[in-house]
């Protein structure tokens, strides 16, 4: 995803005029995305703030590929194969539409009035939606098939396997692509939305039925799939909880460890991805009712606004999602305790035990294949 930065309102297009005349001919007010804007600030922070999410990315799928070379032929596979394919598609949503962003910056030509519209914005536009939904899908379905693995196992190994997650991730990958898709068949439109260095469904300005269509199926697909994680991730984690406390009174073996680690990575991925993405979908829901019913009035700049504010939010998924995966592992964890609480060994703490659990899952899972 491109990081939003305020411009220098000297980097109006030089095609404004012509833009201004069309707009007089048709009777429509030109709207300026850069009017009023007192901060001047260059290509640096955008440049930052993308270099920063491909490190991220870049280490986090070195890790899952270390991770999953070793671990292919266990239940915890198909887990590594969606978090790479989440971590795949977040450095693509850093570098395809960050690059555009830059490339505007450079050459002096990003978007000069809100209401316009060009090929670079129309790529640009549907390259947000596209990035946008598909971490919202992959976590949604990460969580339900971490679910199906907890609370039903048989099912699950005789369900999910390499293959059928490949196909899952294609066709994820094919819904996205069609709903960013959908302004190419005119439902909905893409524009320049303020200060004109992004571009993103029409929701402010002359606003169409079709406008509010595009905006309450996208927002519809990213809320729903933010629920279901929810659910998923908070049956999961009932479960494993249950589980352990059962255990624990019959002194028996507690849940498995890989369990244990990947819930806590998905609830990880879930609250990032709602604190991020939130903001901007439900924005988008407000701005384009509002504008649609013509009871937008006085509060044009404060929507204005808050659509800067939630598309910035939404930039740092495709950083934070990267860490929540480096941190939240299971040697990470060690450290912070060893660090924490000052212990050279673990012996006799829950990690030493998740490790003799984890070991003693794979072994049993040798035997069996064997």
């Amino acid at each position: 995803m491109l990081a939003v930065q305020h411009c220098n309102n000297s980097a109006l297009d030089v095609d404004e005029g012509f833009s201004n005349q069309t707009q007089q001919v048709l009777g429509v007010a030109p709207v300026r995305c850069r009017e009023n804007l007192n901060t001047t600030t260059n290509p640096m922070a955008a440049g930052l703030s993308m270099t920063l999410g491909i490190v991220s990315n870049i280490i986090a799928l070195i890790i899952l590929a270390k991770a999953y070379a070793h671990l292919r032929k266990r239940s915890k596979a198909t887990f590594l194969l969606f978090a790479s394919s989440l971590v795949a598609t977040d450095l693509a949503g850093h570098v395809i539409p960050g690059a555009l962003v830059l490339r505007l910056y450079i050459s002096g030509t990003a978007g000069g009035l809100c209401n316009q519209s060009d090929a670079t914005c129309h790529f640009l536009g549907g390259s947000m939606v596209f990035f946008g939904l598909c971490p919202l899908f992959l976590g949604c379905v990460m969580a339900a098939e971490r679910c199906m693995g907890v609370t039903r196992p048989l099912l699950h190994a005789r369900m999910v396997c390499t293959a059928h997650t490949k196909i899952v991730l294609v066709m994820i990958w094919l819904l996205a692509l069609s709903v960013a898709l959908l302004p190419f068949f005119h439902l909905g439109t893409y524009i320049y939305q303020f200060p004109g260095t992004w571009c993103f469904i029409n929701v402010l300005d002359n606003t169409s039925i079709t406008d509010v269509i595009f905006v309450l199926l996208f927002s519809g697909l990213g809320l729903a799939a933010l629920a279901m994680a929810l659910v998923c991730n908070t049956i999961s984690g009932v479960t494993l909880v249950i589980a352990r406390l059962r255990k624990k009174k019959c002194h028996q073996r507690s849940a498995k460890s890989h369990d244990i680690e990947m819930v806590a990575q998905l609830v990880g991925i879930m609250v990032t991805s709602c604190i991020c993405w939130c903001p901007l979908l439900i924005f988008g829901l407000m701005s384009v009712i509002r504008s649609y019913s013509g009871s937008m009035g006085d509060d044009l700049e404060t929507y204005r606004t808050l659509m800067v504010m939630g598309v910035r939010l939404a930039t740092w998924n495709q950083i934070l999602d990267p860490w929540v995966y480096i941190l939240l592992r299971r040697a990470v964890l060690k450290k912070i305790y060893r660090i924490t609480t000052g212990r050279s060994d673990l012996k006799g703490s829950t990690f030493r035990r998740w490790e003799i659990s984890s070991f003693q899952n794979s072994m049993k899972s040798v035997i069996n294949r064997n």
